[in-house]
């Protein structure tokens, strides 16, 4: 099966400060966490969580992207992406 993300609803989860997604493999949820670090070059003023979610918005595709290979890496219960992950 291949990852994909039909629900494109997301959460801030203040205790892991990241953005929480889910994606699906099948009929596997996986979920993602984005450590605001990695969302932090594209919150230029205030760091609230509108604004972490908002970068994360408009970063949605590549952050997609970054989730898919790194599922195709390793198969684990959740993931963190972090900063190394967008390099």
């Amino acid at each position: 099966m291949t990852l994909e993300f039909p629900n494109r609803s997301r959460s801030f989860d203040e205790a892991r400060d990241a953005v929480r997604f889910i994606g699906h493999d099948g009929m596997f949820e996986v979920p993602f966490f984005v450590e605001t670090a990695a969302l932090h070059r594209a919150v230029t003023t205030s760091q609230t969580e509108t604004d972490f979610l908002t970068a994360f918005d408009a970063a949605r595709s590549s952050i997609h992207d970054i989730a898919r290979k790194a599922y195709s890496r390793a198969r684990r219960p959740s993931y963190t992406l972090t900063v190394a992950d967008f390099r």
